[in-house]
């Protein structure tokens, strides 16, 4: 017998997800609620199924080639401007207002802004990716330089260390929970920007096919899109978690 809430406890989450689709499909079909307003699990699932998985597969690669590009860029830029930022009080008064101004505006209104000045290629989707994935990167990444105890940093000074040994072999150590947490964050907004993206100038994409289907009434395509794109996110969310389980398992116990 204890077996069984043991394995309630482990699969809770699952089952909670498969109770959720019971209660969806069947208040659906007794309330007999228009498929175009809101259609049952199984009508997605036909929907999706019509749609076809090469069709699918192109899309789902569309979101995703944006989203790690834009990712990466982000990545590649926020943690030399952190260290930048951690190493110069005049770089960080300097910077950190822009940062804040930079996520305080919002990015959908910027979007068609920065599709009009770079184009409808790739490269405006990437900007757009970057700059929602990139704050909490740089944030993040700050504040795990900054919080290397004091003592550590004057012992490194005293033995004369150089400032590029004092940031990669003291403060990037302290640094890993945090960074590995914003790159956990970052990775969903990735997905999120890549979306939004979409929505302003693409031909392709979850974000794109999720527009054109509420356009044309077609919601079921919609709502599949939509799951789709939860799946990716948290495929690479997990992806995420997994690389830092692996590379730094001594940082699990103190992660941000």
């Amino acid at each position: 017998m204890p077996a069984i809430p043991a394995l309630i406890q482990r699969h809770a989450s699952l089952l909670v997800f498969l109770i959720v689709l019971l209660i969806w499909e069947f208040t659906c079909r007794f309330a007999q609620v228009p498929e175009y307003i809101f259609p049952a699990p199984s009508v997605i699932w036909s929907a999706a199924a019509e749609l076809g998985a090469t069709r699918w597969l192109e899309h789902a690669m569309a979101t995703l080639e944006v989203a790690l590009v834009g990712y990466a860029v982000a990545i590649a830029l926020a943690i030399p401007l952190a260290i930048a930022i951690t190493r110069s009080q005049v770089l960080s008064r300097i910077i950190m207002p822009w940062l804040v101004v930079i996520q305080s505006t919002p990015i959908v209104a910027v979007a068609p802004i920065i599709v009009v000045t770079l184009g409808a290629g790739m490269l405006p989707r990437v900007v757009i990716t970057t700059l929602i994935a990139f704050f909490p990167l740089v944030v993040s990444t700050a504040l795990g330089l900054a919080s290397v105890p004091a003592e550590l940093v004057e012992l490194s000074r005293s033995l004369r260390a150089t400032t590029s040994r004092q940031y990669w072999q003291i403060r990037m150590p302290f640094a890993v929970p945090y960074v590995c947490s914003a790159l956990k964050v970052s990775i969903t907004l990735a997905i999120v920007g890549a979306v939004v993206a979409e929505f302003v100038a693409a031909e392709k994409g979850l974000g794109y096919l999720i527009l054109f289907a509420t356009s044309s009434f077609k919601v079921p395509v919609a709502f599949a899109a939509l799951g789709l794109l939860v799946l990716c996110s948290l495929t690479l969310y997990a992806i995420v978690q997994q690389l830092h389980k692996r590379l730094f398992p001594w940082s699990q116990s103190t992660a941000a």
